[in-house]
């Protein structure tokens, strides 16, 4: 008898341990009231929503990622060869040959280049080739209901990902995505998905998961609603002049300033650009593997960051979109010259 107590005292406590048992949250309070409120909305039939959480866990190793993102605890010279290497440039031409006319189209409708699009998936996917092994449900429930300093934002997510569920006829339990709890080829979060993504192969539904397609379209109508302006530029080096270059530079998510009192305060384009002394920009300062880069960020150069608010992001997503742009050129200049029959001079 006192065995069997015993082991039961041992069950109990595997109920409450984290990350390990299903139905970690039935006894949340903001859990049990969003519950209620999609009940009410009539989005979930009373009891479906309490069915599927006891099939879900807290994901401690979650919460251990997210207080450590690379974006956070990394330097620039660190950061940038995770994402610059010559097997993502070329899975992206081959991404790239395979959806040229896909490509095409969504330049021409939105604004945004191909290359550019090509960037984000592969930084954030490596083309689809890694969508992420964590239950969407899970990452959001963890961190909307056990991460405070982002709680609200998460637990906005979690519920607009149960009602994408919902009117996709997606299974909530099955999708996989991010610790962040983003999802598919182009890693959007559920309110992203629901606010911004297309149906750009015109089948009647929007699948970013498994339909290239879609994301394509989806990243380029995300750009172009947050501010993307065609022909304009996104950052450029700057040459350093004088010695206040330092209070130049902002780390903040927008443009803070204009190029002629950028000019004034000490950083410079280092090549002329053909731009008012206006036009707002930013300084950025990043710590290469030469010591400090500086940089001028435009508001293209923003609009990325609001895919990922993070200057390294961004500046990785813009440089793999150029090595994209220089490779392609590079490989069709060769492409001709083979077939014109071209030889070298001696």
């Amino acid at each position: 008898m006192r065995k069997q107590i015993w082991q039961a005292g041992v069950a109990a406590l595997a109920m409450t341990a984290p990350g390990v048992q299903a139905g970690d949250f039935s006894q949340y309070e903001e859990l049990t009231a969003m519950i209620a409120q999609l009940e009410a909305e009539k989005v979930y039939a009373p009891g479906e929503l309490a069915g599927i959480f006891d099939a879900v866990s807290r994901q401690d190793k979650i919460l251990e990622l997210i207080a450590r993102p690379a974006e956070k605890s990394k330097e620039w010279k660190d950061y940038r060869p995770i994402f610059m290497t010559e097997s993502r440039v070329k899975a992206g031409l081959d991404f790239w040959d395979q959806y040229r006319d896909v490509l095409t189209r969504a330049e021409k409708t939105y604004g945004v280049p191909a290359s550019m699009i090509l960037a984000i998936l592969g930084v954030e996917t490596k083309y689809g080739a890694n969508k992420g092994g964590y239950k969407v449900i899970e990452a959001l429930a963890t961190l909307g209901l056990d991460y405070p300093p982002r709680a609200p934002f998460f637990r906005k997510e979690l519920r607009e990902f149960l009602v994408l569920s919902k009117q996709n006829g997606m299974n909530p339990l099955a999708v996989q995505g991010s610790y962040a709890g983003a999802m598919g080829f182009p890693q959007f979060m559920p309110s992203s998905w629901r606010r911004l993504a297309v149906d750009f192969d015109g089948d009647g539904r929007i699948d970013l998961i498994n339909n290239p397609v879609d994301a394509i379209g989806s990243i380029a109508n995300y750009f172009k609603a947050n501010g993307w302006r065609a022909g304009e530029p996104v950052v450029v080096r700057a040459l350093i002049q004088g010695q206040d270059y330092d209070n130049a530079t902002s780390k903040e998510l927008k443009t803070t300033t204009t190029l002629a009192e950028l000019a004034r305060q000490g950083l410079s384009p280092r090549a002329p650009l053909s731009l008012s002394g206006a036009t707002p920009v930013s300084g950025i300062r990043l710590q290469g593997t030469n010591g400090g880069e500086f940089w001028i960020g435009f508001n293209n150069f923003y609009v990325i960051t609001t895919y990922n608010r993070s200057i390294l992001y961004a500046m990785a997503a813009h440089q793999l979109a150029e090595a994209l742009e220089l490779a392609r050129k590079e490989r069709d200049q060769a492409l001709a010259s083979a077939t014109r029959g071209d030889r070298p001079l001696p």
